[in-house]
């Protein structure tokens, strides 16, 4: 008697537990408006600022070097380029974890269904399978979160460093040369191609995360 009511009341904190989850979940995908258009104002934000500083730092090389216009658009193109998609790879990645959640949670909602009637019927074994796919599952968003959380801070990171770099040399004023613009476009540029190359590793990891998570929701409908 006693296993029994220590199995149902494991039982009742694992069902209490996802529950929990799901809810969290649809709490994440209700505010998901609000959390993307709140990121886009930042990223925005921070554009302009580097639109206003990329006009003030021409000014100041054209006194300095006479430095023409399209001549500075040109050499900054690259880093400009460089950002814009770094801005849409990071709204659309936002974009998409949210659609994922919704289809995430309406898996585990479905498996937790299940769960609840396997219990009815006694299906120990079910039950115990059952189990270890939901939480597989959650396992895996719950890495995808932070993957998605980790790259968004990474281009903020990347976006005020940037703009640092471009304040620095506005620092300089009158000395401000063409060779030090260069050599600062230099380094970023490396810098970008070092984080482009960890960017790469990191997507087949969460491609190969992603595959893992779409295998163990189709294994929990095979095994309805």
């Amino acid at each position: 008697m006693l296993e029994v009511l220590a199995y149902n009341n494991v039982v009742k904190d694992i069902v209490a537990s996802y529950e929990g989850l799901i809810q969290g979940i649809g709490a994440s995908i209700d505010a998901a408006p609000l959390i993307l258009s709140e990121f886009q104002e930042s990223i925005l934000n921070k554009k302009h600022e580097g639109e206003k500083i990329n006009i003030l730092l021409q000014d100041v090389l054209a006194k300095n070097t006479s430095l023409r216009k399209k001549d500075f658009n040109n050499m900054m193109n690259g880093i400009l380029s460089s950002q814009d998609r770094r801005e849409k790879e990071a709204s659309n990645l936002l974009r998409d974890y949210f659609n994922d959640q919704k289809n995430i949670s309406q898996g585990v909602r479905e498996n937790l269904g299940r769960f609840k009637d396997a219990l009815v019927r006694g299906e120990a074994e079910r039950v115990k399978r059952f189990h270890a796919l939901i939480k597989g599952i959650l396992a895996k968003q719950e890495e995808r979160k932070k993957e998605v959380i980790s790259k968004l801070k990474e281009f903020q990171k990347e976006q005020q460093e940037i703009i640092k770099r471009l304040k620095e040399l506005l620092a300089k004023g009158r000395e401000l040369r063409i060779k030090d613009f260069k050599s600062m476009l230099k380094e970023l540029n490396a810098q970008n191609k070092e984080r482009a190359a960890r960017r790469e590793e990191r997507r087949k990891e969460v491609y190969s995360m992603l595959n893992d998570i779409k295998k163990e929701r189709a294994e929990a409908a095979r095994k309805q």
